[in-house]
């Protein structure tokens, strides 16, 4: 704002109701993404299948998913499925969009969502979005600027994904 105490209150508070705007798309996805992984992954194994550290194909989530279960624990909570569902992070989703989660892709994950043409999804139609909304959605939770990215590019694209998943979430 080249010190101009006035222009930097202005874009603060632009950047401000913009991520306030981008929440409710952003938080959708998160659910609709999580609820989806957990269904598919419920059918094949059971619903304890994120304790089965089987499926964890990738390192960062395992640790995730005890640091999860840590902090259940210490606040004297049963360990539930649900409850560890929810106390996992955005990141450990996206996670199961890395390339060693291809073959669970092909035989199982596929079927998280499909296409507004009835279409199948694939590993990648994901991991390259969710990679940048990641990132957006981290901006807007610990109070970073966003005002130059390219907010409509973005939340077109976080509906789209939400929409494979759970239109009616979209909507």
């Amino acid at each position: 704002a080249n010190n101009d105490e006035g222009r930097a209150l202005e874009l603060y508070t632009l950047n401000v109701k913009l991520s306030e705007a981008l929440y409710l798309s952003l938080h959708a996805l998160e659910i609709a993404l999580r609820n989806r992984i957990h269904f598919v992954m419920s059918e094949v194994d059971d619903e304890g299948w994120l304790l089965n550290e089987a499926n964890l194909l990738v390192e960062r989530q395992r640790d995730q998913v005890l640091e999860a279960t840590e902090g259940l624990q210490r606040e004297g909570k049963e360990l539930t499925p649900s409850r560890v569902l929810a106390a996992v992070s955005f990141s450990f989703w996206t996670s199961m969009f890395a390339p060693p989660y291809d073959p669970l892709w092909q035989t199982t994950l596929h079927k998280i969502g499909k296409r507004e043409d009835g279409k199948g999804l694939r590993r990648k139609d994901f991991s390259a979005p969710l990679a940048t909304i990641r990132l957006l959605r981290n901006r807007v939770a610990h109070h970073e600027p966003i005002i130059y990215w390219d907010l409509e590019k973005h939340h077109a694209k976080i509906r789209e994904l939400t929409r494979w998943l759970a239109p009616a979430a979209a909507d």
